[in-house]
């Protein structure tokens, strides 16, 4: 299982997996970065969170706005955010991303559903 989580999730994150950026456990580095394990818990937390409460379109991409504007400001300027924080704005993209993804599922659903009807 393991084995599988260090070949294929910085795949399907698009993932860097620098040292400098991950989380360790004991000595052993993440199999992504601090971001991306953010935006993981994100999703994580957006499945189960969508079918007791459906966050609002826009609060979704309001959600998605920090970490777009952290990483920006990091390729811009010489300011460099921390892991904390990489996590922090990758939980609220995740769960942004996730829900949105969740909202034009059922909205796609709903449409079909009526015009089959």
């Amino acid at each position: 299982m393991l084995a599988w989580c260090y070949q294929w999730l910085p795949v399907i994150f698009g993932c860097h997996c620098r040292d400098d950026r991950s989380f360790h456990w004991k000595n052993r580095r993440f199999p992504i970065c601090a971001r991306c394990t953010g935006e993981l818990a994100g999703i994580v937390l957006g499945l189960g969170i969508f079918f007791l409460w459906q966050a609002p379109v826009w609060v979704c991409l309001v959600l998605m706005l920090p970490m777009i504007a952290d990483g920006f400001c990091q390729l811009l300027t010489s300011y460099e955010s921390k892991n904390p924080r990489r996590f922090l704005t990758g939980v609220l993209f995740g769960f942004g991303l996730y829900t949105l993804f969740a909202h034009s599922t059922v909205f796609a659903f709903q449409f079909g559903y009526h015009l089959a009807g």
